[in-house]
């Protein structure tokens, strides 16, 4: 580019560029502490070997438990996951077009030389191509009983591809959270999501998508997900001084054996990835790694959940099971002894022709033929026939994924039958505006730590402003309390930047980095804070170790090429936008306003 008299271009690429930003869904005022913490939601993988400590993989507990091993790598759980070989691109069409109009977008997929790709196109109005993207499938998610995902890899970070398959149409379709959004191939991974589909997920500590090479130490949910790390067991049951357990006293096991458990310590192991909640918050310091059966859950995390009431009852069924089951009348007649693995036990996955049967003998252990109020002569006529979870446990389509449907574990009598008064009354004194669905024992009237909550209410205060109030009252307890915390000063820091306060933002945001670890989002937010003080060439380094940290966050890299264009070192923001196109291809405004800088500046 010539350097003398390109300035008229890039000025007003600029002032257009500010425009956007102040409409770009930029994070919520009120996600202070989420944005600056860092914290968020049984194939053996080839050449990777689990480092030497607690875990030691599936294959190693199958030696000595063959038969169960067998069966559990058939149910859903031990097939969460798997490499995108040409095997499993036998379960879908490896060829199908999927065009989203009003993205003015074309997706496809396609096998070639045994592998599988995906991507992506843009149709200008001319009806010509504006762009392509493809790339390769690393990973199946999901076993497909509603389909399943694709999971790319690209320089250590992993992503969601834009297209799933669903087995109930047979078709390829956007994947979740792609339906209304074009987020090409740049949604990464979370620990938190690969944490409950993946055995041994492998995430670098405080990122967002980035992971360890390998990824995976197991790929598939595997035994030691629900019975806890391995190797304490075999070294004691292969020591020479090893003796069979007598009289019920299996603690020189030292395995967990979930069956053995309070029903409640069960039910937290299925917790962690059956009940989602509204808001799940990571303790400090604590990572999903840290999650150990055989122990109390909130240890690690918390899970809450927004009061329903009678004008909005708890109706989801995707992922709350747990929840839904302590509101039905066989949990609550129970008084807690039933629990997940009361009819589920996670070795065995029966088919759909077996399930009636399967289910209809768990029922049998505390029901009768006689307790139904339906005549025999007519439950005998329906198909399958006497089926207790057809009326009892119907399926619901999940509103949240489309062509996918979850069973209602609430055990209703009757189809409509009413909520039982205790679904709203749930909460507090301790905690009157949230649930916390997973107390440790004995600690059910005891509030959450405070830096647990002012995380759930940023988590909700996003899409739920009621909340709003509740986390300004919690952060300012916090800066009473523990103002010395890193995650205190982010936020105090996020909190002083949009109240305008940038002097209090840069003091509170450098204290933020200096005690605690780097987090991209504290380094935006200060070099923000110090732009609008008028220290534009400060704030530049401070968005590249921002993007070093977090490199496909398309916010920092807009706002380095503002920066530098407030600098004039367009060159630098002409070179800074290139690049961001590279990453994110799908974005039409930001190469159209690359297209009218370039023309508006002079030529050579």
């Amino acid at each position: 580019m010539n350097r003398n008299g390109i300035s008229s271009g890039w000025v007003a690429y600029e002032r257009l560029l500010r425009a956007v930003f102040r409409m770009l869904p930029f994070a919520s005022p009120l996600l202070l502490l989420c944005a600056s913490s860092g914290q968020t939601k049984n194939d053996q993988v080839p050449n990777a070997s689990e480092p030497p400590g607690e875990y030691v993989g599936s294959q190693v507990c199958s030696q000595c438990h063959e038969d169960i091993y067998r069966k559990f790598s058939q149910t859903s759980m031990g097939r969460s996951m798997s490499l995108a070989t040409p095997q499993i691109l036998d379960k879908a069409p490896t060829s199908a077009t999927n065009l989203q109009e009003r993205l003015h977008r074309r997706f496809e997929v396609y096998a070639k030389d045994g592998n599988f790709y995906q991507s992506e196109s843009g149709i200008g109005a001319d009806g010509e191509q504006t762009f392509q993207s493809a790339h390769k499938i690393d990973w199946i998610i999901g076993a497909g009983v509603n389909g399943f995902g694709e999971i790319l890899e690209e320089n250590n970070y992993l992503f969601q591809a834009p297209l799933s398959f669903y087995t109930r149409p047979g078709n390829w379709a956007p994947s979740p959270g792609y339906e209304f959004t074009d987020l090409g191939f740049n949604r990464p991974i979370t620990p938190g999501c690969i944490f409950c589909h993946s055995g041994r997920p492998n995430p670098v500590a405080g990122s967002k998508g980035e992971f360890e090479s390998p990824a995976f130490f197991e790929l598939a949910i595997g035994c030691e997900k629900c019975h806890g790390p391995g190797a304490a067991h075999v070294n004691a049951v292969l020591s020479p001084s090893f003796r069979p357990p007598k009289n019920n006293d299996v603690s020189n096991l030292r395995i967990v054996n979930p069956s053995r458990l309070t029903p409640y310590l069960a039910d937290n192991i299925c917790m962690a990835c059956h009940q989602t909640g509204d808001a799940r918050v990571l303790k400090p310091g604590k990572t999903y790694r840290d999650i150990r059966p055989g122990r109390p859950l909130d240890e690690t995390l918390a899970i809450m959940m927004v009061p329903p009431t009678r004008d909005r009852p708890p109706t989801a069924d995707h992922v709350e099971h747990y929840y839904s089951m302590t509101l039905s009348k066989c949990y609550r007649a129970s008084q807690g002894r039933l629990s997940c693995i009361t009819c589920h036990d996670p070795h065995v996955e029966p088919t759909r022709e077996e399930a009636p049967k399967y289910f209809d003998a768990k029922c049998m252990t505390c029901h009768t033929n006689q307790s139904c109020k339906l005549p025999i002569e007519t439950r005998m006529q329906k198909s399958p026939p006497n089926d207790c979870i057809g009326c009892h446990m119907p399926k619901r389509d999940i509103q949240v994924i489309s062509h996918s449907s979850a069973t209602n574990h609430r055990i209703v009598a009757i189809p409509d039958e009413p909520f039982p008064d205790v679904t709203f009354q749930q909460t507090t004194a301790s905690l009157p505006d949230l649930i916390h669905l997973n107390p440790a024992p004995g600690e059910e009237a005891a509030p959450p730590p405070l830096l647990t909550l002012l995380a759930a209410y940023g988590e909700l205060a996003e899409s739920k402003p009621e909340y709003s109030a509740s986390y300004l009252k919690t952060l300012g307890q916090l800066e009473k309390t523990q103002i010395d915390d890193p995650l205190v000063q982010s936020a105090l820091g996020r909190k002083a930047l949009l109240d305008g306060n940038y002097t209090a933002a840069v003091g509170y945001l450098r204290r933020a980095l200096q005690d605690g670890q780097p987090v991209a989002t504290t380094y935006s937010d200060l070099a923000d804070a110090l732009a609008h003080l008028g220290q534009t060439e400060e704030s530049l380094p401070l968005f590249e170790k921002a993007i070093n940290l977090d490199p496909f966050d398309p916010i920092s890299r807009r706002k380095l090429v503002v920066r530098l264009i407030e600098t004039r070192q367009y060159e630098k923001a002409h070179e800074a936008l290139k690049h961001y196109l590279e990453i994110f291809p799908q974005d039409d405004f930001m190469r159209r306003m690359l297209a009218r800088a370039e023309e508006m500046s002079p030529k050579p």
